[in-house]
Parts: C-alpha cells; sequence; structure tokens
C-alpha cells in the first residue's frame, strides 16, 4: 500500500564549484514531514541540516531575533527577506539586503518559490520542499 507520507523526497544538486556530485550534495525529506507551505532544508552554512516550515503567509528571513527564520551571521542582513504566500503561489522577496538573495543561483528582487528552488541568503543555501507540489 502506497502512503504519500511515507514517502522521501530527495533532491540532487551539483554545484558548479565542484568537479562531481556526491551524497553531501543531495537535500531530502520525507512528505510527512512537509507542514504548512512548505519547508527549506539547510544544505550549506553552519546550519546545514535545519529544517524551517513555513507556515505563515508571511516568513520574515534575517538575523534579528523577531525574524521567522533566523540565518545569525553577518552575511545576512537584518531584515533580509520575506516568502509571501500569494493568489499565484509563495514569492520570495530581497528587502533590501547588502548581498542580495539568490533563487537557482539568479540574483532576485522578487521570484515564485516552488518545489526544489534553491533559496541563497548570504552563506545559507536551503532547499525549498513542498507536499502540494509534488502531489499534483
Amino acid at each position: 500500500m502506497d502512503l504519500p507520507d511515507e514517502r522521501t523526497v530527495v533532491i540532487a544538486q551539483v554545484d558548479p564549484m565542484q568537479d562531481a556530485p556526491g551524497s553531501q550534495d543531495n537535500a531530502a525529506i520525507r512528505l510527512g514531514d512537509i507542514s504548512g507551505h512548505g519547508v527549506l532544508v539547510v544544505r550549506a552554512g553552519d546550519l546545514t541540516g535545519t529544517r524551517f516550515s513555513i507556515t505563515k503567509d508571511t516568513t520574515k528571513i534575517g538575523r534579528t531575533t523577531d525574524s521567522d527564520i533566523l540565518l545569525d551571521d553577518i552575511s545576512v542582513s537584518r531584515s533580509h527577506a520575506e516568502i509571501v504566500n500569494s493568489k499565484s503561489g509563495l514569492l520570495v522577496r530581497d528587502l533590501g539586503s547588502l548581498n542580495g538573495t539568490y533563487v537557482n543561483q539568479v540574483l532576485i528582487e522578487q521570484s515564485s518559490l516552488t518545489h526544489g528552488d534553491e533559496l541563497q541568503i548570504g552563506k545559507f543555501r536551503m532547499v525549498f520542499f513542498s507536499k502540494a507540489d509534488i502531489l499534483s
């Protein structure tokens, strides 16, 4: 019997600065562990392996204590970016950060955020998982 919440999703990604992919480049999560709008899994930076659930309609990312996702590093602006649930899906917006916000290695001011996208904020690289995108 196939139980969708028991499935594990693995996103393999090759870092263009490396010669070959390795298991350290993979991000994996059980579908049952995805709640709310989705989950960001840190795959590079001091918090590698940490998961952040996106449960609010607006999720603030930065290095201040009032951030929903606190990334405590000088490469992250105090109010760096936000993820917003809009009618067209999730959007990530840069909030005028010093080092910029990247989706799939492209500098953005605003971009959609869908399953498998890589979000980079400062030195932190995170992969976004969305159960809705997988099961649709």
